[in-house]
């Protein structure tokens, strides 16, 4: 690590790009300074096994947190797969992975097992890094530590730049990361996502620390880490964009249809599907209901970029769904395991409304003095299900247990519990 980033790293939070409002640290003055190249240069990229076997030798050996991120190639191909993977540890310097090339990663999983992985936005990577058999045990998430920490802007360059005074270039995070070979440009923006990942890692943890968030900063990343992958989403045709101009259950049948064969074409032809059909053309065909190929050419999205192949597809997805029964024909919403949108509560449950406006009161006034977002210190949908079916009898215990089951954590349970005993106990909340 060079002086500068000593420095950057043992100083107080800097506030250039926006640190906690209360941080307490001192105004920084200097400008910040652009980080243009990797401490070692750029690495090569591994696309081998025995290049791979180096790397994780190299990287079993190092020692503290390890930075990891991933590029996909969101919007260009199908699905959500790993394109480039990058880490970085103390006295194993940088590695940037293949993953087409070296598909299964699960050895140098295996080898960073027990070791503290530190992302940014650890969510979003960690599906990609699950199909290629890299799974952590502990893991940091620098985006979630400062949301808790109370940093109004919490993406990587923001963080970067306001808590280690340094700017990254942020060019290249929409590419189509699937290109081969990878142009130079690229790699040196890849290495640099996690340059300085575990000394953002760091100031943030003495932050946390100072604000008394750490032991909660640890409960969410142990959740993160624990959590098991998210079950399939039903229905997921429903979210089209657009959906909301479609009434009738003849024309969700259209969708559906025009959804599920874009999807099969999207997947045999490794694209996002958007570049197969907009979803603003799929709900102009169901509202449409287009008796032939060439109504449907009239419409919009379908016009003469579009192949006669092509429309005789689209229009057979039409008349599939103009052909079934009405048994067959998909309910207008999705079935909602519990409580209905909080604007039927007025007239389905007048009492629950008031227990639900007394809640998200108290809790806002409590993340506003907790410095945090409300969606951090509790989720929305904990909140309405404990307002929708609240304990028969409402105390401290109950309304605790009540939060636990819904997945609270301690720490928000602590703190959340005091408020929604006051809302719920209100008779004219």
């Amino acid at each position: 690590m060079t002086d500068a980033h000593d420095t950057a790293a043992d100083s107080s939070l800097r506030t250039t790009g926006g640190a906690p409002p209360d941080d307490g640290g001192s105004s920084a003055t200097e400008a910040p300074i652009p980080l243009l190249e990797p401490r070692e240069g750029i690495p090569p990229v591994i696309a081998d096994e025995t290049a791979l076997a180096r790397v994780i030798a190299a990287f079993e050996a190092g020692s503290g947190p390890v930075a990891v991120d991933a590029e996909r190639a969101s919007g260009y191909r199908y699905g959500q797969r790993a394109y480039l993977v990058q880490l970085r540890r103390e006295g194993a310097g940088t590695a940037l992975i293949d993953p087409v090339a070296c598909p299964d990663l699960s050895a140098l999983g295996d080898a960073l097992s027990g070791v503290e992985w530190v992302l940014h936005a650890a969510t979003q990577d960690l599906p990609c890094l699950r199909e290629i058999g890299m799974v952590p045990t502990r893991l940091f998430d620098t985006e979630l530590a400062g949301r808790l920490a109370g940093f109004p802007r919490v993406g990587l360059g923001a963080m970067v730049e306001g808590v280690l005074g340094f700017v990254l270039e942020k060019g290249h995070s929409a590419v189509d990361w699937s290109t081969r070979p990878l142009p130079e440009p690229w790699l040196r923006y890849a290495a640099l996502d996690v340059e300085l990942l575990v000394d953002l890692r760091d100031a943030l943890e003495k932050e946390l620390d100072r604000q008394g968030k750490l032991d909660w900063a640890r409960q969410e990343f142990d959740a993160i880490a624990s959590a098991p992958p998210p079950e399939p989403r039903k229905d997921p045709w429903r979210r089209t964009s657009g959906m909301h101009k479609v009434r009738r259950r003849r024309q969700l049948a259209v969708v559906r249809e025009l959804w599920q064969t874009r999807d099969r074409i999207a997947q045999r032809r490794d694209v996002s599907p958007g570049k197969v059909l907009g979803d603003a053309a799929i709900v102009e065909a169901a509202l449409a209901l287009p008796a032939n190929v060439h109504a449907l050419a009239a419409l919009n999205g379908f016009g003469h970029r579009v192949g006669k192949r092509q429309l005789e597809q689209w229009q057979a997805a039409v008349d599939r769904a103009k052909g079934l029964s009405e048994a067959q024909l998909p309910q207008p919403g999705q079935s909602v395991t519990g409580p209905p949108p909080p604007r039927a509560w007025a007239d389905k449950d007048p009492e629950a409304a008031a227990r639900l406006s007394a809640a998200r009161v108290g809790v806002s006034a409590l993340a506003e003095q907790l410095n945090m977002p409300q969606e951090n210190l509790i989720t929305p949908d904990t909140v309405r299900r404990v307002c929708w079916e609240p304990p028969v009898v409402v105390d401290a215990e109950s309304v605790a247990a009540a939060l636990a089951g819904h997945g609270a954590r301690p720490w928000q349970v602590e703190q959340v519990t005091p408020v929604l005993v006051e809302a719920l106990s209100a008779k004219d909340a």
